[in-house]
């Protein structure tokens, strides 16, 4: 394979263009997408991080307001209590939130990106933002009964690091999973070698010779780990623990929202097609012949021709799965919309060559256009809406006109609650059913052969359907046959040719007949497929997830003025090869229409077979619309019911029950004996004023009596606990 070195500029046009007067939380989270930009690209992560520094900023501007209510501070939040014992509310209560916001970001930022590749430049980044605002790094109390906001801020963020330690993400050891395994061996991308010896059913690692992440990171490993598996375990905000189950297939994984397996190869007998497995792989080989710059192939990719679908359009049976998506043509039934309801006129076609537009998709909504990770590039969209002079900033559209600040925090707790409750179910679902991804796929019934007809070379019944002009047998009078005839009989797949055709930045792949064995998805050399199995699809969740919440937000489904835009630039927005061959725009009507178009982008890329798809569109409606509930609760302040804790005698203690850990948060420092349900003294420790944790692993399950003797005065009382 050849390898080439792209040099990447992206002209970033006016989706992204900020007004001159932000709110401080709005300049924070810049700082933040600059920073993921600048990391590793790891979804899951990202949407913690863009979660948690919603939560102190959201903490930061509620602690002052009458009626919202904080979603940490003070409260018990996922079984972690983070005392507050209030602070005099300030004359000027927006100087206080901008410092406490300030302090918090400063620190939590610092703490989440301390092992970055892009360190260097995001410290910059953050230490000049903070100290623009006049503040002092060197500056580390945490004590604000003081009265102190900078120390409030302080103490916010060491509590929700703290927190982030014990969230089951694993951060300690950089995320890493402990428990799961892969079952196939690597693929190895240079060599092409027989690749049908694999389980068809599950995700397989790749091998590279280097692999550059989407954020452009070179990563040491040649094959890239399994991103996340155990990401199910990850504390929520808005998940309901009913639709929890604990599924084991080698290793516990929790799992909401179980949308069941997907579809599993079959042993076909000559009728291919009609394998659910097969027809799905094959429509992500059939879409890649799509690709050509040279197709004159137009399209209309105005809101007058596409989106407009309703959940209730979205296909269940194979059957329905057929008549959704264009197997030949590309795209779905969508019809568009008769108008637009802002302006009261027709939309205005936009014809474009099919090529350019599946091209543009595959990168636009790969990572974003500047690999801030899926969940940061919604929240880039939520930005792009806030600037927009068209809209009214009320809550649900309804009632006065917030602030910018107001408005800022109250989005980015929803959104950021959603895309970390989007990636603990998603990556739940993932790690349990480990799906294998189309590279492997296609390259393994590619090898198998085909199953279609018996009495043709290379029949199996786990190969390649064959259709006629997309998936062929090579003859020997192909020019894929080889110079010794060794690839007749072979199966050859109509699609983009890979990498391989791509000598330098101006070139294209094109799209030609090529051995199937050697199929490739649209995407680097370097990168092929995000490291983790495919079913189902983050995007598609995400980005569902993200347009139900903004539909909430805004209290209207439709983007201001009805539309939103962003436009591309002629041969100067694709990554790894030139294009697109035309100046572009591409416009949603609506917020759904727009994750929707990130679910084909998928397809067209050749990451995800529409079985990924549909029910991540479906989980993700569940779960935007739970996260908007949730967060609406805060800001309405009708969460204190179920929030609230006890540090009546000093201490709390959580989860309770427990398994093996045991934090206890205490308001001084004890000495502490456990006795079991018989009298027996079975542990026994100290603990210091704050948080702390101890490990139990060696207590049976049972009922246990804890009893606190404080070191000072020697105040003695006791807590019942339950270990299971």
């Amino acid at each position: 394979m050849k390898k080439v070195t792209l040099i990447l500029v992206l002209s970033i046009s006016s989706f992204f263009v900020t007004s001159a007067q932000q709110s401080v939380a709005r300049e924070w989270n810049e700082v933040l997408l600059d920073a993921i930009r600048s990391d590793f690209a790891r979804p899951t992560v990202h949407a913690r991080n863009l979660f948690h520094s919603a939560v102190v900023m959201y903490d930061a501007w509620a602690v002052f307001d009458s009626q919202a209510q904080t979603v940490f501070l003070g409260r018990n939040f996922n079984g972690f209590p983070c005392v507050f014992n209030g602070i005099d509310t300030p004359t000027d209560i927006e100087a206080a939130r901008h410092e406490i916001m300030s302090y918090a970001m400063y620190r939590l930022l610092n703490h989440r990106f301390q092992n970055s590749p892009g360190l260097e430049d995001i410290n910059q980044e953050i230490f000049s933002v903070f100290t623009g605002f006049g503040y002092d790094p060197g500056f580390y109390s945490t004590d604000y009964s003081t009265g102190s906001y900078a120390a409030l801020g302080n103490y916010l963020a060491e509590q929700i690091i703290a927190y982030g330690l014990q969230d089951n993400s694993n951060e300690q050891q950089d995320y890493e999973s402990q428990f799961y395994l892969p079952e196939n061996s690597p693929l190895v991308l240079e060599m092409y070698l027989d690749n049908t010896d694999i389980d068809p059913n599950k995700w397989q690692p790749l091998a590279f010779d280097i692999f550059i992440d989407q954020s452009g990171n070179v990563i040491p490993l040649s094959t890239p780990a399994f991103l996340s598996p155990e990401w199910g375990m990850v504390k929520p905000f808005a998940l309901d623990p009913d639709d929890l189950q604990i599924l084991n297939d080698g290793f516990d994984s929790y799992i909401y929202n179980d949308p069941g397996p997907p579809v599993y190869i079959q042993n076909s007998n000559e009728d291919g097609i009609d394998d659910p497995y097969k027809w799905h792989f094959s429509l992500v080989a059939s879409w890649s012949g799509h690709l050509d710059p040279n197709d004159p192939t137009l399209i209309d990719i105005s809101p007058a021709s596409i989106g407009n679908f309703d959940l209730n359009d979205l296909p269940e049976t194979f059957e329905e799965y057929k008549a959704f998506y264009d197997f030949t043509n590309g795209g779905d039934a969508s019809t568009g919309h008769d108008m637009n309801p802002k302006t009261g006129l027709p939309y205005e076609p936009q014809l474009v060559k099919r090529s350019d537009y599946a091209r543009v998709l595959a990168e636009f909504w790969a990572d974003g256009p500047d690999s801030e990770t899926p969940p940061g590039h919604w929240f880039t969209i939520l930005n792009y809406v806030s600037d927009h002079p068209s809209l009214e900033k009320r809550i649900q559209g309804t009632g006065e006109v917030v602030s910018d600040l107001e408005w800022d925090v109250k989005c980015y707790l929803a959104l950021g609650g959603a895309m970390h409750d989007a990636a603990v179910n998603t990556w739940g679902i993932k790690g349990y059913y480990d799906y294998i991804r189309p590279i492997s796929a296609i390259r393994y019934m590619a090898g198998k052969g085909q199953s279609s007809d018996a009495s043709l070379p290379s029949y199996d019944p786990h190969g390649l359907p064959l259709i006629d002009g997309f998936i062929e047998v090579i003859s020997d009078t192909d020019p894929l046959s080889g110079s010794e005839n060794e690839n007749v009989g072979l199966i050859k797949i109509k699609a983009w040719q890979g990498p391989d055709f791509i000598d330098s930045p101006d070139d294209t792949a094109d799209v030609d007949w090529i051995l199937g064995t050697h199929w490739w998805p649209y995407q680097r050399a370097t990168f092929v497929t995000p490291p983790f199995a495919g079913y189902l699809s983050g995007h598609s969740t995400f980005s569902r997830a993200a347009a139900e919440v903004l539909t909430r937000l805004t209290g209207d489904p439709f983007f201001p003025d009805g539309m939103g835009t962003f436009d591309i630039e002629q041969n100067n927005f694709l990554v790894f090869e030139v294009g697109p061959t035309e100046d572009m725009t591409l416009q949603w009507a609506t917020y759904r229409d727009a994750s929707d178009q990130t679910s084909l982008s998928r397809i067209w890329g050749g990451i995800h077979p529409p079985i990924d798809d549909i029910k991540g569109r479906i989980i993700g409606h569940e779960i935007g619309n739970e996260a908007f509930d949730l967060a609406l609760d805060y800001f309405e302040g009708n969460t204190l019911n179920v929030d609230t804790f006890d540090l009546s005698q000093g201490v709390s203690l959580y989860p309770v029950p427990f398994s093996n850990q045991l934090d206890i948060s205490s308001n001084a420092d004890y000495d502490i004996q456990i006795f079991s349900s018989d009298g027996k003294s079975v542990h026994e420790n100290s603990i210091k004023l704050g948080h702390n944790t101890m490990f139990l692993d060696d207590l049976n399950s049972g009922f246990y009596v804890i009893q606190f003797r404080k070191q000072s005065d020697g105040v003695v009382f006791t807590k019942k606990v339950v270990k299971y």
